[in-house]
C-alpha cells in the first residue's frame, strides 16, 4: 500500500533538525564529551562481528558485577557512529555503572537488515561476555536514540535462536525512534537504505512485538515532529497490548538531539528513570 501523504510533507516530519536549529553545535558536544570518556578512562574496545564497524566501546565500571548500560547511536541509519557514542560514559561511570557504545555499519554500505542483525548479535555478545565485562548477563541495560532507537527494538523483538536461550535485557530505552518503517520508505531518508514494502514491515518493530525485557521505557523531547510523537505513542499502546510495561516520557525544554545528553544524568529526568532501572536488582 502507497502511503497518500505527499512526500514533502512525510520529508519534513522525517527531519527532526527543523525543531532543533542548535543541532550541529549538539552533535559537536557529544562528539567532544565522548573523546573526553575515551581519554580520561580506561576504555576497551571489542570486535562481535566479522565486519569492520562491528565493534563496541567499553568503559568498566569500578566494582564488578556493576551493571551496564549499551547505547545505540542513531543518525538516519546512515550518519555518525560509535565513536560519537559515548557522550554519557563518564555519567553512567561515576554512578558507579558500566558504558558501552555499540557499532553496526552504515547505509549504504549496509543494508538495513545486516544492522539489525549487527546489533542484535553485538547484545548477545555483551550478555556472553559480561564477566569479561565486569557485568552479570542479567544486570545488562540498554538504550537506543532515533535510528538507534528501532534497531535496539528490533533486536528486543526478535530471537532468531531458541527462544529463551539468552536472558532478556534487564531494562531498555527507546528515545524519540521509528518504529514502522512504511513511512520512511516514501521519504529522502530511503534514498541509502532503499527499502521496499516487504523489507519495511519484516523489520519494522511494531509487527514484531512484544519486546523481551520486563522494563520498557518510551521517551522524546518536547519538540518533536508529529510523526515521531505519533510512532512513539502507537509502539508504546501496542507493547502493551503485547503483554510489556512500556512507561512513556516527555522530557520538557528537550528535542530530538539534545535528548540523549540527559541519559545518564540523575538531576534530569531521562536520566533518573534510566539510572533508577538500573540501580533495581
Amino acid at each position: 500500500m502507497v502511503d497518500p501523504t505527499p512526500r514533502s510533507r512525510l520529508d519534513a516530519e522525517f527531519s527532526p533538525s527543523r525543531l532543533a536549529p542548535n543541532f550541529p553545535a549538539i552533535l559537536e558536544e557529544c562528539a567532544e564529551l565522548s573523546r573526553k570518556a575515551k581519554d580520561t578512562t580506561g576504555f576497551a574496545t571489542y570486535s562481535y562481528g566479522p565486519h569492520p564497524a562491528e565493534a563496541v566501546d567499553h568503559f568498566p565500571a569500578s566494582e564488578p558485577g556493576a551493571p551496564l548500560q549499551v547505547f545505540v547511536h542513531g543518525g538516519h541509519w546512515q550518519q555518525t557512529s560509535k565513536d560519537e557514542a559515548s557522550f554519557s560514559a563518564l555519567d553512567f561511570v561515576n554512578q558507579g555503572y558500566g558504558f558501552a557504545a555499540v557499532g553496526y555499519g552504515l547505509a549504504p554500505g549496509r543494508t538495513l537488515p545486516e544492522m539489525c542483525d549487527a546489533v542484535w548479535r553485538a547484545l548477545c555478545w555483551i550478555r556472553d561476555n559480561a564477566g569479561k565485562l565486569g557485568t552479570r548477563p542479567d544486570a545488562v541495560h540498554a538504550s537506543g536514540s532515533s535510528a538507534g532507537a528501532h534497531l535496539l527494538a528490533m533486536a528486543l523483538c526478535t530471537d532468531r535462536r531458541t527462544p529463551g536461550e539468552r536472558p532478556p535485557l534487564a531494562s531498555a530505552c527507546l528515545l524519540s525512534g521509528t518504529y514502522d518503517l512504511e513511512p520512511i520508505r516514501h521519504t529522502y531518508v530511503n534514498d541509502a537504505l532503499g527499502l521496499d514494502a516487504a523489507t519495511a514491515r519484516a523489520h519494522s518493530p511494531l509487527h514484531a512485538l512484544p519486546c523481551r525485557t520486563p522494563r520498557l521505557l518510551l521517551a522524546r523531547g518536547e519538540f518533536e515532529t508529529g510523526e515521531y510523537i505519533r510512532q512513539q505513542k502507537e509502539f508504546a499502546a501496542a507493547a502493551r497490548r503485547a503483554g510489556n510495561q512500556a512507561a512513556e516520557l516527555v522530557v520538557p525544554g528537550a528535542n530530538h538531539f539534545d535528548l540523549v545528553l540527559g541519559l545518564g544524568n540523575p538531576a534530569d529526568p531521562l536520566g533518573a528513570r534510566v539510572l533508577a532501572a538500573m540501580a533495581t536488582r
